[in-house]
């Protein structure tokens, strides 16, 4: 069976001022999002999974869905505020979903295999692709807590145009993670010093420092485990109006409780994002470029 790829996409872009992920960068208009549905189709993905708002569904189904009829199989599932478990409600102030957990949790009812999952609004490029779908494909029938990771070097996945927030991550020896600590905040200083702030501190970041992207892979037995650690989570969060459960909190868990390994993949690709809308120009940049250079057909599709 080829691995499915999830797409989270139902962020409200706060920061971008818009829908980035229906920003045409290309140059023809491609979204950041057409480049990983492309990447991840010639590395050997099989079906594609949007997760988006109901807000914006109309939009999305002509913008996107329309452009891979016949290409790749597709389906598109909701995450909303009040996506929770029965006897658990949002508080009137929440203004937001609960998180990239959350998100992936909501796809699912379509999820029958390995599956991988990203941002809608990163570009991982071709290699981290191929990587990923290279180690999903070999996994034996039935895998359980066989999960792994494309990590970036922190220096490549920074701004110029703000801070970010990012998965910090500790490998052993042989190349499983230890655990992973979500740091936001994170900045280069004028003297190119990497810091973050981290449960209120300022720390440095040493350069050569793996972080994640969310790009994650799983078997189909991660999703048991998060229903689980959500309604945990829950417990303890739900009346906070802020409040998210992120992937890196729930692989870290499942590290920690012994029910899955996790294989840390590094790649050469280049990472770039539209986190902010100053961001934009250089993206287009980047794009134009990649064309240029003969890596991406114009148009894509």
């Amino acid at each position: 069976m080829k691995p499915t790829l999830v797409i989270m996409a139902a962020g409200l872009g706060s920061r971008y001022g818009g829908l980035k992920q229906l920003d045409r960068l290309g140059p023809a208009g491609e979204s950041i999002m057409d480049y990983s549905v492309f990447d991840a189709i010639r590395a050997g993905f099989g079906k594609v999974v949007f997760v988006i708002r109901h807000a914006f569904a109309e939009q999305f189904a002509e913008q996107v869905l329309q452009k891979y009829q016949g290409i790749v199989e597709t389906a598109v599932v909701y995450q909303e505020i009040d996506s929770l478990p029965i006897g658990f409600h949002s508080p009137a102030e929440r203004t937001k979903p609960w998180g990239t957990n959350h998100a992936l949790m909501m796809a699912a009812p379509e999820i029958k295999g390995p599956f991988a999952v990203i941002n809608a609004d990163d570009f991982y490029g071709r290699e981290a692709f191929q990587t990923m779908s290279n180690y999903l494909s070999q996994l034996p029938i039935g895998s359980r807590g066989a999960y792994c990771m494309v990590a970036y070097d922190i220096q490549s996945t920074l701004t110029a145009e703000g801070s970010v927030s990012r998965g910090v991550c500790k490998a052993s020896p042989e190349g499983y993670l230890m655990h992973i600590t979500e740091h936001k905040n994170i900045h280069e200083t004028e003297s190119k010093e990497i810091v973050s702030i981290h449960d209120g501190k300022k720390l440095p970041i040493a350069r050569g420092t793996l972080v994640s992207m969310n790009l994650w892979g799983f078997t189909p037995d991660y999703l048991e485990y998060s229903n689980t650690l959500f309604i945990d989570f829950l417990k303890e969060h739900a009346n906070e109006p802020a409040s998210e459960f992120f992937i890196p909190t729930v692989v870290d868990t499942l590290i920690r409780q012994g029910l899955a390994q996790v294989q840390v993949l590094r790649t050469d690709a280049r990472w770039f994002g539209a986190t902010y809308v100053s961001d934009r120009d250089m993206v287009i940049a980047h794009l134009s470029q990649l064309t240029r250079a003969g890596e991406y057909p114009t148009p894509l599709l």
